[in-house]
C-alpha cells in the first residue's frame, strides 16, 4: 500500500500524570498533522497535557520468544528484587 500515510504510535500525558502512555495508533503523513489529529482523537475531554507520536517504523521491540533468553539475568540476581527490605507500616502501600 505506497499510497497509504505513515502509522503513528500516539502518547498521551495526562493533567495528574508524570509519565506519557500509549493511547493508540492513527494515520497521518507526517508528525506536525499526527500531533493534530491526536489531539482531535485521544484528547477531547481535555484530559492530556502533552502529545508524543512516534512513527511506528522507528520503533524496535522484543519478539514474545525472547523472553527468557532476555530477561533470565536478572532472575538469577535476587539482591536486586525487593524482598530483602523491610518496608515500615507508616510508608502504606508502595
Amino acid at each position: 500500500m505506497k499510497n497509504e500515510w505513515p502509522l503513528w504510535e500516539i502518547f498521551i500525558r495526562g493533567q495528574h500524570g508524570m509519565s506519557h502512555r500509549h493511547v493508540g495508533s492513527l494515520h497521518a503523513p507526517d508528525a506536525a498533522m499526527a500531533i493534530k489529529n491526536a489531539r482531535d482523537v485521544y484528547t477531547r475531554r481535555n484530559e492530556g497535557v502533552s502529545i508524543w507520536v512516534v512513527e511506528a517504523q522507528h520503533i524496535s521491540a522484543t519478539a514474545p520468544g525472547d523472553k527468557g533468553p532476555l530477561f533470565e539475568p536478572s532472575e538469577s540476581k535476587i539482591y536486586r528484587h525487593p524482598t530483602f527490605f523491610d518496608i515500615p507500616e507508616e510508608v502504606g502501600s508502595m
